[in-house]
């Protein structure tokens, strides 16, 4: 710990927390085992009384043979084998691990995915999973109330929710909804549907908002209900010929040439999950248009000249994505002025969803949300914090409810299993565009209760078969730690202060260290992740820069062919590029660095720093007067020196 900073003795030890996680040490360990041992014993009771009156298939001498005894050696060795080489993964426990997205996994969620494997309940169905599907369904309205969306099942325009493998399944969900909910108009009009009230062409009806494509949608099915059957048959078939499910894109298209192609517009700091979805759904990385940031945050004015110059050229868009805390720089987009700017393209004509990718920040709206559900205050929030939140986040917070659909990932900041990531639509009356029956598991009927719909999930989902446990898993969690800043959030509370006392660390070390290097915490951090740029002094060219922060990273990377015990630290690295930065940026940051903006390498123009991932709620240890912050800043000043010593040894 650096004698320059004492230890802080003020913040009061967070004895909820103490049960959450197995721990560094592994000091819950008698906690877990006690719960496997009983859920264990509780689901082989489970199969003997299913019916008791069935004898033993298995006979007792069974383990007593040779053949028995040697599946169970060469079963043994394998698992040995398996547990051995283990030891070499990433230790996401530690505290010593501030790299990448990852950190040590929540207890009731640990327990919950593990009770709940044996049964291997298949979400697909309520056939296949009577009791997870339920659960699934319950955690879309656990994070639907999280995010400020409507989640009471008996109102008509409640949100629903599903998991997905992680925030790139769940980004391509939300892809499909909204061009379905696009398409959907402009196909009753092309079907020719009598006695709706259909848009005037092709144009207004891709562009009618979200409320009003329901709002048309559900004519339309009331009107269906009315028909004969024979009248109704041939009314499904004729509008389904026309829409854009049937035809595909090429022949939806074709079929309405005054409709060009949509573009989905994004920031440039946007996962690249985005250009992977786009290409998935066959509209075609062309289609994507990156926006510039003002500070890695989507800029405003770009989007507004964007906006103008599609409804100018009646150019549609599809959707604008909007980022709650970067993968690469955590930060967080202003979402109260995309939907300004959405709100202001209406009156030209131009409509389109507005989806948030907060597959890394959204559990951090539990630090927004008091108990009952309502916005807490920017006052309310920031008397825990030095600066967070600043009001464009607070902000951006509270515009999450008036959104279309959000990205968020469990196994990120809500410290669950691999993989459950979460996909959440505020109206889920749009999800019975994406319904797709397959005969031998859904029922033919679709139910108008909210939750008997939901059970044949497989029908919304681009999953086919899938895990129950993690739904178990998510469940359990958020009933154990509600989603809101008085339980759950006690987690992001304890990483987010971490970040602040990490940054003022940063800017110390900057100062003690001004001989060795120019450091410089690029963007103030919005959430829990912080980077750092560094240049030793009187270099001014940024590939020399980046061999100095490649040599720095080498001894914070997970490397193979070393012991896992060799590495004192693990961080990871990201880049800055001018054209994500920006004029204005890009010479702020490498003026700070003394780099010369002339000297980037032509084909890689960029400039490579450490990247922080504080989501360790152990970072500051107080039961051992321990903050692994002033320990990883030591570290990194010893690496500095003696990177600078190296160099002035040279010839």
């Amino acid at each position: 710990m650096s004698a320059a900073q004492p230890f802080p003795t003020e913040e009061p030890r967070d004895h909820a927390l103490d049960a959450c996680f197995l721990g560094p040490y592994g000091e819950n360990d008698t906690l877990l085992e006690k719960l496997l041992v009983e859920f264990l014993r509780d689901h082989v009771y489970w199969r003997r009384n299913f019916h008791p009156e069935d004898p033993p298939a298995i006979a007792t001498a069974a383990a007593h043979h040779p053949d028995y005894l040697a599946f169970e050696s060469r079963m043994r060795r394998e698992l040995h084998q398996l547990s051995a080489a283990l030891k070499r993964s990433v230790p996401f426990h530690s505290p010593r691990y501030i790299g990448h997205m990852a950190s040590d996994l929540l207890l009731p969620g640990l327990a919950a995915q593990m009770l709940t494997l044996p049964y291997n309940p298949n979400n697909v169905s309520e056939d296949a999973a009577p009791v997870t599907v339920d659960l699934e369904v319950q955690v879309g309205l656990q994070l639907a109330r999280m995010l400020g969306y409507p989640h009471d099942p008996a109102q008509p325009a409640c949100a629903f929710g599903h998991l997905t493998s992680g925030g790139t399944l769940a980004n391509y969900q939300a892809l499909r909804l909204a061009l379905a909910l696009k398409a959907f108009p402009v196909a009753l009009r092309a079907a020719g549907v009598p006695e709706l009230p259909l848009p005037a062409d092709a144009w207004a009806a891709f562009n009618l908002s979200t409320a009003d494509g329901i709002a048309l949608l559900e004519a339309w099915q009331r009107w269906l209900a009315a028909q004969t059957p024979a009248q109704r048959a041939h009314w499904l078939q004729r509008v389904e010929r026309e829409r854009i499910e049937q035809r595909g894109l090429a022949g939806f298209f074709a079929a309405h040439p005054q409709l060009r192609v949509p573009l989905v517009l994004a920031p440039v700091t946007a996962h690249y999950s985005w250009s992977k979805g786009l290409k998935l759904l066959g509209l075609g990385r062309d289609q994507l248009e990156l926006l510039s940031t003002d500070g890695m945050r989507l800029d405003p004015a770009a989007l507004h000249d964007t906006l103008e110059r599609c409804a100018r050229e009646l150019q549609p868009v599809l959707m604008c994505v909007a980022v709650l805390g970067g993968t690469e720089y955590g930060t967080i987009d202003p979402l109260d002025a995309v939907l300004d700017a959405r709100h202001a393209s209406r009156r030209r004509g131009l409509d389109f969803a507005v989806h948030v990718d907060a597959a890394w920040g959204g559990y951090l709206a539990t630090l927004f949300r008091h108990e009952d559900g309502s916005l807490r205050t920017r006052d309310e929030v920031a008397a825990d914090y030095t600066q967070f939140p600043t009001p464009a986040v607070h902000a951006a917070f509270a515009a999450l409810g008036d959104t279309d659909s959000v990205t968020v990932d469990p196994h990120k900041l809500g410290y669950l299993p691999y993989g459950s990531g979460a996909f959440i639509c505020r109206d889920h009356r749009a999800m019975a565009l994406l319904a797709e029956r397959a005969d031998y598991v859904f029922h033919a009927a679709t139910p108008a209760d909210y939750l008997a719909r939901y059970r044949s999930l497989g029908q919304f989902i681009p999953e086919g078969s899938k895990s129950g446990a993690a739904a178990a898993a998510v469940y359990v969690t958020h009933k154990v730690l509600p989603l809101d800043h008085a339980h759950f959030g006690r987690l992001p509370r304890a990483t987010v202060r971490a970040a602040e006392a990490f940054h003022a660390r940063a800017q110390r070390f900057a100062l003690e260290l001004a001989d060795c290097v120019h450091a410089l915490v690029p963007f103030a951090p919005d959430s829990n992740l912080v980077c750092l740029a560094l240049n030793p002094p009187g270099n001014a060219s940024v590939a020399t820069a980046n061999a100095f922060v490649r040599a720095l990273h080498d001894e914070l990377r997970c490397d193979p062919q070393q012991p896992l015990q060799t590495r004192e630290f693990f961080g990871s690295v990201t880049s800055l590029r001018p054209e994500m930065l920006g004029a204005a940026q890009t010479a702020r940051i490498l003026g700070a660095l003394g780099l010369d903006p002339a000297s980037f390498v032509p084909g890689d123009d960029r400039l490579l720093i450490l990247r922080h991932t504080l989501m360790n709620p152990y970072l500051i240890d107080r039961e051992n007067g321990i903050s692994y912050i002033d320990r990883y800043f030591d570290f990194l000043g010893r690496r500095v020196r003696a990177l600078r010593d190296a160099a002035g040894s040279r010839p």
